[in-house]
């Protein structure tokens, strides 16, 4: 559903439970005035991409991939800062399927941009990880460092030394090889 649309019956509804309540049907009115506010904040948080994030957090990637399937224009249905988190989750449900492809989705969602510093460090790790994949150390520490500065309150400590790990394992599988 497009979200002028969505507005449209927010207000349709807002409308009609100020005139239920002048008419002194006070339950009835409060009842749309709950679902106006419903329908308002469905348009800054759409219900696709809630759903979406619940399925992630349970790692069911088919319903969560289903979920954000059910987007089929999100320039029309999405509000514009929802634009980087869309392509956000995208990327996170790709990179389980296939890493590689799922790059182009996360450097998206943080030209779009992204509101949360730790929503920007994930992406930011995540592209750390494919550079590590495609054995390009300059980019992986440059996003490393990059995703290190964004996460402020450590909530992606562990993942980040994972990474670094990863590098180092990299450098050494290097010298391996010229020593051979």
């Amino acid at each position: 559903m497009p979200n002028f649309l969505r507005l449209i019956i927010g207000f349709a509804f807002l409308g009609a439970a100020v005139a239920l309540m002048v008419f002194s049907f006070w339950g009835w009115g409060i009842l749309l005035v709950f679902l106006s506010i419903l329908v308002f904040v469905t348009f800054f948080y759409n219900e696709h991409m809630l759903i979406a994030q619940w399925h992630l957090r349970k790692d069911n990637m088919e319903k969560a991939g289903q979920s954000l399937a059910r987007i089929k224009n999100f320039e029309k249905e999405l509000y514009r800062p929802q634009y980087g988190y869309y392509s956000l989750l995208i990327g996170l449900i790709e990179s389980r399927k296939s890493p590689m492809k799922s790059e182009k989705h996360f450097k998206q969602a943080l030209s779009f941009g992204l509101q949360m510093s730790h929503n920007i460090a994930l992406a930011k790790l995540s592209l750390a990880g494919i550079a590590i994949g495609k054995r390009n150390k300059r980019e992986a520490q440059m996003y490393l460092t990059e995703a290190k500065k964004a996460d402020k309150n450590k909530l992606l400590a562990d993942q980040i030394k994972q990474i670094k790990d990863q590098m180092g394992m990299m450098d050494k599988q290097q010298q391996v090889r010229y020593t051979r």
